[in-house]
């Protein structure tokens, strides 16, 4: 069947005609805007029938008022102009109507939109691939960090977090401490759990005093069970 007019579909599988196309095809010489208000009057309803859409008309340089009709608007609207053409074109609607619900483009539809299903899965997984790659690599490290060096991997992995962030988290969450003389210092529970290690570095303040600041270090086993936190979300939501 030759096409006399294009025919597309949308998100929802509903066959649609550019009203412009189909105003140039019937040979309308009456404006294409007042043309089409007229049809209206048959009482075709916006976003039922059709929807206003933009056409860019090269030769004009600028953008043209269109409209995306359904089928049987357009084979209504050729049945009403009373011509020829008008005709040829409802018949060829009826023709792309039939090869549409033919039994067998039924069910290649059905397999086509199953697997665009299957590339919107595969799609998604390789969007996940560099955080899970990501875990991989860090299960099983023996290797200790510091929170910013995790905090800054974590970002470049697409996880919306940083340094101070990850403290605050840390010291909320009773994993760092949080008062005098223990500021940052991992607390025993999280050392017993094998999350945590720390250095210990000692500076004189302003009265003379000796002091001792910690440096925490987020372990391999650490790493791996704050980034499987990250990937479940619940860190993002917390934080």
């Amino acid at each position: 069947m030759n096409e006399l007019i294009k025919v597309t579909t949308n998100e929802n599988n509903e066959q649609l005609v550019s009203g412009r196309e189909l105003h140039e095809f019937l040979g309308i010489t009456e404006r294409y805007s007042s043309w089409f208000d007229r049809m209206l009057k048959y009482g075709f309803i916006e976003n039922v029938d059709f929807v206003g859409c933009k056409l860019f008309n090269t030769l004009a340089r600028q953008e043209l008022q269109d409209h995306s009709m359904k089928l049987d608007m357009a084979k209504e609207i050729s049945m009403l102009q009373r011509s020829d053409k008008g005709k040829q074109a409802r018949h060829y609607f009826l023709q792309v109507e039939k090869a549409w619900n033919d039994p067998d483009m039924v069910v290649q539809r059905a397999m086509q939109i199953q697997q665009k299903k299957i590339e919107v899965l595969q799609l998604e997984n390789e969007s996940m691939k560099p955080k899970a790659l990501f875990a991989d690599a860090v299960r099983g490290s023996t290797n200790s960090c510091l929170v910013k060096d995790l905090a800054l991997v974590l970002k470049q992995n697409g996880i919306n977090i940083g340094q101070n962030r990850l403290f605050a988290y840390l010291r909320r969450h009773k994993f760092l401490g949080s008062g005098r003389g223990h500021y940052n210092k991992p607390t025993q529970k999280s050392m017993d759990r094998g999350l945590f290690e720390y250095r210990e570095n000692f500076h004189t303040n302003s009265f003379g005093e000796v002091e001792t600041k910690f440096t925490p270090l987020v372990t391999g086993k650490g790493q791996e069970y704050f980034i499987n936190k990250f990937l479940k979300y619940e860190l993002i939501r917390e934080a």
